[in-house]
């Protein structure tokens, strides 16, 4: 059963350590937030499990880590100055501001006045001085996605790898916006991640990679425990695409708020490339591009036995890091009722994400053999390599297996007085709740075949 509310989620994030309102002792920040002691667990474990996918499982993916300050030539001729914006309404009486999309019957959405402005364009874009004096002449923006710097540096990665097509570059990082109402706790907010892969492809076999690409992401998020019956695909229909792409598929979710993107996968045909590429007349580019003249670089492939060069075209699977962290929230919880009347919370993440590997809880509270043994089993299961174990030293060993359903723990190693007897320990396993007996020579392959 997944969350019934949002507000359920939020509460479990804050009880438990997910998640937090950024800055929230001087009543916090709207759009930012701060991932917890779990919460940056969990995120790191959903982009490790994405870049495994996309470049150490695949043998023509290469890996990038781009700097955030982005020239503004960068997001001139990539068209994002002119483009990238959303209609904004000022409410007269009220003083809200809400984007257009989001006004229905000319009414606002905060007082209902209909005493509203006409839409005019808001860019999104946060804009910072460089350098030692503030005058409006030296200035960068933070970039609005990860994906123009990948373009930018299209020949630094080809040059230094050598790459044929098809081949992709991959990167995770942060992205900014500055959104005028950000909602829904972490799905749309202001500063977020992006775990984004650009996929250069000869012209005219982009449309099978982009179907192909749909598919791998689909059963990608399948994968990491998202149910097929929650996702659903939305091609986005030609007037409401963006002024890069050809066609895109939008992988949507359905969210504790409602059915929303979750990732978006566009053929954005040879557009950014093209957009950033000196001399672009010499080459045979098909979208339609801005006049640049101010590129020093050919950004194309060039045919070893025709000599003819190739501007690719680039299929890009995009995936929000924090919308991806809500939807593993939601599809994970539940709340089971047990005998008695008594009901337990869980969140049944897969193993290999899971901010928790395995808990050792020594039965009685710093009671000297049974911490030393649980300390030794921590340090050789940390050791593993698996992600956090923790030594949870607290005496209580009904409240620990709560509080480790509640955030997700797989597993739960209680060293007891038998341990001292026989050096076996019980393993009890969070989703059946079944406990076992195993043998402390045999628990490092039990755990590391339980997580992998």
């Amino acid at each position: 059963m997944t969350a019934n509310s949002m507000d359920e989620l939020v509460a479990l994030c804050k009880r438990r350590g997910f998640i937090f309102q950024s800055s929230e002792i001087y009543g916090g920040l709207q759009g930012l937030y701060d991932y917890g002691p779990l919460g940056v667990e969990l995120k790191n474990n959903l982009k490790q499990a994405w870049w495994r996918a996309m470049v150490y499982d695949r043998d023509d993916v290469e890996g990038l880590d781009a700097a955030v300050l982005t020239h503004p030539k960068v997001l001139k001729y990539s068209g994002h100055e002119d483009t990238f914006s959303d209609p904004l309404i000022d409410c007269r009486d009220c003083k809200s501001r809400w984007r257009a999309d989001h006004v229905e019957a000319s009414r606002c959405p905060g007082c209902g006045s209909n005493n509203l402005t006409e839409p005019r364009p808001f860019n999104l874009m946060f804009k910072t001085s460089v350098g030692p004096v503030d005058d409006g002449s030296s200035f960068a923006y933070l970039r609005p996605e990860t994906a123009q710097q990948i373009f930018t540096n299209f020949k630094n990665v080809l040059d230094s790898t050598s790459r044929q097509l098809p081949f992709g570059i991959a990167q995770i990082g942060k992205a900014f916006r500055n959104e005028i109402t950000p909602r829904n706790f972490v799905f749309r907010v202001r500063e977020f991640e992006q775990m984004e892969l650009e996929f250069f492809v000869e012209p005219g076999t982009d449309e099978a990679w982009h179907e192909k690409w749909v598919q791998i992401r689909m059963d990608w998020w399948s994968n990491q425990g998202v149910d097929e019956n929650a996702l659903e695909l939305l091609h986005v229909p030609a007037g409401e695409l963006a002024h890069y792409s050809k066609a895109t598929v939008d992988l949507m979710y359905r969210f504790p708020h409602g059915l929303e993107e979750l990732e978006g996968i566009a053929n954005r045909t040879d557009f950014d490339l093209g957009s950033h590429t000196k001399n672009q007349s010499e080459l045979n580019i098909s979208a339609t591009v801005l006049p640049n003249n101010e590129s020093n670089a050919k950004l194309a492939v060039q045919n070893q036995q025709q000599k003819l060069w190739t501007v690719p075209y680039v299929i890009e699977p995009s995936a929000g890091v924090d919308r991806g962290v809500l939807a593993l929230l939601n599809e994970a919880y539940r709340v089971e009722q047990l005998d008695g009347g008594r009901e337990r919370t869980v969140l049944s993440f897969k193993p290999h994400l899971a901010p928790i590997k395995a808990a050792v809880i020594p039965l009685k509270r710093n009671h000297e053999g049974l911490v030393t043994h649980a300390k030794t089993i921590k340090a050789d299961l940390q050791n593993l390599g698996l992600g956090r174990i923790l030594l949870e030293n607290s005496g209580n060993i009904g409240k620990s297996y709560r509080r480790h359903d509640e955030v997700g723990t797989p597993l739960c190693i209680t060293v007891d007085f038998e341990t001292l007897e026989n050096a076996s320990v019980t393993v009890r396993d969070r989703d059946t709740m079944e406990q076992q007996r195993i043998v402390i020579d045999d628990l490092a392959a039990y755990v590391s075949d339980y997580l992998e």
